[in-house]
């Protein structure tokens, strides 16, 4: 057993300021894809931690010198990790032939995009960081660079990264210290025998001075800075102010200069519109859905020509309480001529705020569970039929709860053929209220839009287009364009200030439609936020076509500057359908489904064994082609990096090969005085080469032996006509090799 752990000792200690290296760049960038939080699922943390993680056990247990061993062992690992976490839909089928195989492993293939990619890009910047890093310059200058990406995301973004700034300052600590040591035992290895024999008294005081330093530094309290950046100074010179994320994340960021705006956010109070916001972008919570959606919370019908408020007369006048699980929620109005498709959806909160009701895709027909499946049910739910809004009665807000949606699909050609509002006058009424500080010149221009419409739902849609295209989005509007001389606020959005954010567009679209008896009431709530970043960068709505992701499915992050608000008109038979006319948002419908070419399929033949039919004759995805060319060139660089001292030396084979050997010798001679020369050690004008060399050698007693070595190949090299052989040649590369090593 001692032998054993002798062994597994000598094995680690190979080499071991590589292992470390290695090591140490896998901590710096684990820290590093904190950045990414928010935009990463969580099985991209677990497939990119995985991998950093098993590449660095496989270059620290594996001996140094098997190189190929090594990489192939990293690479297989990084595959399965991402095999096994990536969400996979396993095909089970029994191919017949070459070509059946083929398609079996392309529909896996494309399944891993894009955590193969994820996961391939992280392994390759593991690796070539791990070799490149060898020199203290290198290693400050990979360090600068991840501290100044994490300081920079901290600084200018929600994420808070302090604890990793922390955690990489302290590994390039240890890394200085591995690095003095490393160069102690090249350059006095009797010094380094004697040190090793007592471990501990060399380790202990390192390690507890540096556990002080950084404890002292990761609790040090977060204070704003007394010296401003140049950016943050030069943006509020220009009367701008910048969002910086101190302390609690997203809050107001104060100018020296200006006036701050409010924060983004779900309003509590909408019965006064108007003014300007800071975009808050911590997160507030993050839905799991079956389908892309608006994440609806409240209603308002009643417009006060400053605001929205809630009367209770159309929206409370039926209510459904004591609800229990899986109860099918009631709707007042019903939609028997509207095709539906249930929407699934599990929302988890991230801050510790409390709102007035759950937020998801509208209508919810039932509530799963609160909490987790487990956990009793609550009491406290109130459903309203008519608004459609689950009121949570409760203290403290559950923390995730799970709800099943009945969304409208959009059937514009039967919409086309349906009126607006209800045959009884009373519920159109509610609908329909407008305040006395709406001018004519509103009415006029609705009018006016819509002139050329046949229908309502075509009103409805040209309104919409003329808002989106006159107007534009701007969360901080310029006020001052107001003249005061309107007491509505959609009469000064519309014919004076004439930009603004959501609240602006919605009301301006409910008073349009209302002034054209289109039932219309006011919606908040939150658009859908965003899915995880794809492999390289890039919105994730953008890089994955309809084809791949045709419902919008995934986990959606949700922030505060999602909050939003928009409208939803009422069509006898169809119910309350939603418009955005908000400039720049586009609400995901749903959308009645077309034929789509069909997909392979598995049969079963005569014999009872299942067979693939591949409904594309056989030829092959693009995807596939491009990711195995893809893999081919990672694979061949790695190969390169791996094997680039033997390439290195058939390069000097070929660009060297007209030299004698005596010609490589004082080649390498006069590459030995550059580093000298970098090193203080230059040579005097009237100095000889054995003169400069013995002079050296006073200063660097350690290596006079090596230098004199040197000096009488080269003198015989230069002045000699006998050619030295390939074994002599080789002995001096490596003695100069050798002492430019030393020098570093």
């Amino acid at each position: 057993m001692r032998k054993l752990f002798r062994a597994i000792g000598a094995g680690l200690a190979d080499h071991w300021y590589r292992k470390l290296t290695l090591l140490f760049v896998t901590l710096m960038v684990w820290q590093t894809i904190s950045i990414f939080e928010g935009f990463w699922w969580e099985e991209t943390y677990t497939i990119a931690r995985g991998t950093l993680l098993a590449s660095a056990i496989v270059g620290i247990i594996i001996p140094y010198r098997f190189h190929i061993i090594k990489l192939v062992l990293q690479i297989a690992a990084t595959i399965i990790i991402t095999v096994r976490f990536a969400p996979m839909e396993w095909l089970i089928a029994k191919p017949e032939n070459f070509r059946d195989w083929l398609w079996w492993a392309q529909a896996h293939a494309v399944q891993l995009h894009p955590f193969i990619w994820i996961s391939g890009a992280l392994l390759l910047i593991q690796l070539l960081f791990g070799l490149w890093v060898t020199k203290r310059a290198r290693m400050f200058a990979f360090l600068g660079v991840t501290i100044m990406i994490l300081t920079v995301a901290d600084s200018f973004t929600p994420i808070w990264l302090w604890e990793e700034v922390g955690i990489v300052v302290f590994v390039g600590l240890l890394w200085l210290v591995a690095g003095h040591l490393h160069r102690l035992q090249k350059e006095h290895p009797s010094s380094w025998s004697e040190l090793i024999e007592y471990p501990l008294q060399l380790i202990l005081p390192i390690a507890l001075v540096l556990a002080v330093l950084m404890t002292v530094g990761l609790n040090m309290p977060s204070l704003s800075p007394i010296l401003q950046d140049p950016y943050t100074i030069w943006k509020e010179s220009k009367g701008e102010t910048v969002q910086v994320f101190l302390g609690e994340k997203g809050l107001e960021a104060v100018s020296p200069f200006g006036k701050g705006n409010s924060s983004s956010g779900y309003s509590r109070n909408d019965e006064q519109l108007g003014g300007g916001f800071d975009f808050d972008y911590s997160p507030m919570m993050t839905v799991s859905t079956s389908h892309r959606s608006y994440w609806r919370g409240e209603t308002k019908s009643f417009y006060t020509g400053e605001g929205w408020i809630s009367t209770g007369e159309a929206e409370d006048d039926s209510r459904v309480g004591d609800i229990f699980r899986k109860q099918v929620l009631p709707l007042r109005d019903e939609r028997p001529l509207a095709e539906t498709t249930e929407v699934s959806q599990i929302v988890t909160m991230v801050r510790e705020d409390v709102y007035p009701v759950l937020f998801a895709a509208a209508p919810i027909n039932k509530i799963n569970w609160v909490g987790s499946e487990e956990t009793t049910f609550p009491r406290g739910l109130e459903w309203l039929t008519s608004s459609w809004e689950l009121h949570w009665g409760e203290v403290e807000y559950p923390e995730t709860y799970s709800v099943t949606s009945q969304v409208t699909v959009l059937d514009e050609e039967a919409l086309r053929g349906a009126s607006a509002g209800w045959s009884d006058t009373n519920r159109n009424s509610v609908y329909l209220q407008l305040p006395d500080t709406v001018p004519q010149r509103v009415r006029d221009l609705a009018q006016e839009v819509t002139q050329s419409a046949t229908n309502d739902y075509d009103k409805a849609k040209l309104l919409v287009e003329y808002l989106r295209l006159n107007f534009n989005y701007n969360n901080k509007p310029d006020l001052s364009k107001a003249t005061g001389k309107s007491n509505d606020f959609v009469d000064t959005f519309l014919f004076e200030i004439k930009e603004g954010y959501c609240d602006y567009f919605s009301s301006a679209m409910a008073v349009l439609s209302r002034s054209l008896d289109l039932p219309t009431r006011w919606v908040k709530g939150f658009s859908p936020g965003s899915l995880p970043a794809s492999a390289f960068g890039g919105p994730p709505e953008e890089m994955m076509g309809e084809d791949v992701n045709p419902n919008g499915s995934g986990t959606y992050t949700v922030r505060n500057s999602d909050a939003h608000s928009w409208v939803e008109i009422y069509f006898e038979g169809y119910g309350w359908i939603p418009f955005e006319a908000t400039a720049g948002f586009s609400f995901p419908y749903t959308l009645p489904e077309e034929e789509v070419e069909a997909l392979p399929d598995i049969n079963i033949n005569d014999s009872g064994n299942e067979t693939v039919t591949n409904a594309d004759n056989g030829s092959i995805h693009p995807a596939w082609l491009w990711s195995s060319i893809s893999l081919i060139v990672v694979a061949a660089a790695l190969w390169m990096i791996v094997r680039r001292d033997r390439l290195m030396g058939a390069w000097r084979k070929v660009r060297h090969g007209a030299f004698t050997s005596n010609d490589r010798i004082v080649l390498e001679t006069h590459k030995l005085l550059r580093i000298c020369k970098k090193r203080g050690m230059e040579r005097e004008e009237h100095e000889t080469m054995r003169e400069a060399v013995l002079r050296w050698s006073q200063s660097q007693k350690r290596l006079r032996d090596d230098f004199r070595f040197v000096l009488d190949g080269f003198e015989q090299a230069k002045y000699s006509t006998t050619l030295a052989s390939n074994d002599e040649v080789e002995r001096f590369v490596n003695k100069v090799k050798s002492l430019i090593d030393q020098l570093k």
